[in-house]
């Protein structure tokens, strides 16, 4: 269990609130707006009324204590910064902030965050990859040139093993999971066997998931 400072209860800071409590963290949610608080109460830890941009009030929570400071403010650029900034200058041993735009991201990075989250542009790229293409149902990027798919098998592939088909070496891709039924199996080898209504985890190139799919179906 990790200690987290969630920092931010708009749309963006509730979702992360949401699955930080199902993954049973300590959560310290922090906003201005008194209603946020109250409706973020039962999901995290503890809640605070509070401007993130006071010194005398970050200081006092103690901000080296925690594993992750979540800034996830998101309608004011210049409180996000200055909050980041505090942040890392009270001793927060790594800071998420939310960007909104390419210039925040920077400005962001250059003021104390260890990591930014670009919402907008990781949705915008997610939808342009699933709906340009054909075949890809899912995705998940790994760098800026490989990621990992989701893919219906290809007729040519179904009733045929891992081994057999030997992916690796012919499309430069790397099969790592079945899923069938919203089930995922990992525990796959050579001789596990594809079937036609199944879908396939593999890691690689979008262009060389594009060709082999074009190929094999």
């Amino acid at each position: 269990m990790k200690s987290i400072l969630l920092i931010g209860l708009g749309r963006f800071g509730r979702h992360i609130a949401e699955k930080l409590h199902d993954m049973q963290h300590a959560v310290l949610a922090v906003d201005h707006d008194e209603d946020r608080v109250n409706r973020i109460l039962p999901l995290v830890t503890n809640a605070l009324i509070a401007d993130s941009t006071n010194a005398d009030f970050l200081q006092s929570l103690d901000i080296p204590s925690f594993d992750v400071c979540i800034v996830a403010i998101g309608d004011d650029f210049q409180s996000s910064l200055e909050t980041t900034s505090l942040l890392k200058e009270f001793g927060a041993r790594y800071v998420v902030a939310r960007a909104s735009r390419d210039i925040h991201e920077k400005f962001l990075l250059r003021n104390g965050a260890d990591e930014t989250v670009y919402p907008e542009r990781q949705l915008a790229l997610w939808t342009a990859i699933r709906c340009g293409s054909n075949h890809i149902l899912d995705y998940f990027p790994l760098s800026d040139e490989y990621a990992i798919y989701e893919v219906p098998v290809p007729r040519a592939w179904a009733g045929k093993s891992i081994g057999e088909l030997d992916v690796r070496r012919r499309h430069h891709l790397n099969i790592l999971g079945i899923k069938a039924a919203d089930r995922i199996d990992l525990n796959i080898s050579a001789q596990t066997i594809l079937a036609a209504n199944a879908a396939v985890l593999v890691a690689g190139r979008q262009e060389d998931v594009d060709h082999a799919l074009r190929k094999n179906d």
